[in-house]
């Protein structure tokens, strides 16, 4: 069972964020990569986390995964705020460009997911991942499949 389910059974999808932030529980990405989800509206979503060596590849910086990994959970939990409770979904695809390399002195990143649009079977998102001045570092786009739970 997902942590959403498990912690908001038969709510929809801005319930459940809401309800898994209330808890502070965190699903293991999360904890992996020590970010946070920090705040949920319908049809937004804004993940942060401070890299650090937990985030570093061999040439010293911080893996592009990591960036990709906020990018990709604002865009999803952007979809999983529109979401019906009997709605699910998955990402299709997922466009992730690099505009700065990201160092451990780059500080707090905040990613921040928005959906473009919502049908019936395909949600597209958006995501800016910026530093505390608002520098841009990565974006993403994503198309992600609506489900039936």
């Amino acid at each position: 069972m997902s942590l959403a389910n498990e912690i908001g059974p038969g709510l929809d999808g801005l319930s459940q964020l809401r309800a898994l932030m209330a808890s502070g529980r965190k699903p293991g990405i999360m904890v992996a990569l020590d970010f946070d989800f920090v705040e949920v509206e319908s049809g937004k979503a804004v993940f942060a986390g401070l890299p650090g060596e937990h985030a570093f590849n061999p040439i010293g910086t911080v893996h592009g995964g990591y960036a990709a990994a906020l990018l990709d959970s604002a865009c999803g939990c952007a979809v999983h705020s529109r979401l019906t409770a009997l709605q699910a979904y998955t990402t299709l695809e997922l466009k992730v460009s690099y505009h700065r390399p990201i160092t451990q002195q780059t500080g707090l990143l905040r990613a921040e997911g928005l959906v473009l649009s919502f049908g019936r079977k395909v949600a597209f998102a958006e995501a800016k991942l910026t530093d505390a001045q608002g520098k841009l570092y990565a974006s993403a786009t994503s198309t992600l499949l609506v489900l039936a739970r």
